[in-house]
């Protein structure tokens, strides 16, 4: 995926500065973005609190790594149950 060149402060203040008044056709001609990826962001952070987005991110990166833990222990287990079903 694709890394964004803004920051989610940064986002966060351009959020802002829609909810103060400024139009997203301003904002988005100023950050050089499309109004689509200004609605985006307005739909995935709108509302949010930098505190908040920290714990998003924490919760996220806390999520990949069980998923991987449990992708790790289901192999583990396919391949255990590959063992015993064969016949020696």
């Amino acid at each position: 995926m694709k890394q964004s060149k803004f920051s989610e402060s940064q986002i966060i203040k351009a959020l802002k500065e829609n909810e103060q008044g400024r139009s997203v056709g301003d904002l988005s001609r100023e950050l050089g973005i499309d109004k689509s990826t200004f609605y985006y962001w307005r739909k995935k952070y709108g509302g949010m609190e930098k505190q908040e987005l920290k714990r998003l991110k924490d919760l996220e990166s806390e999520n990949l790594r069980l998923k991987q833990m449990y992708a790790d222990v289901s192999l583990d287990n396919k391949m255990l149950k590959d063992l015993i079903s064969k016949k020696f």
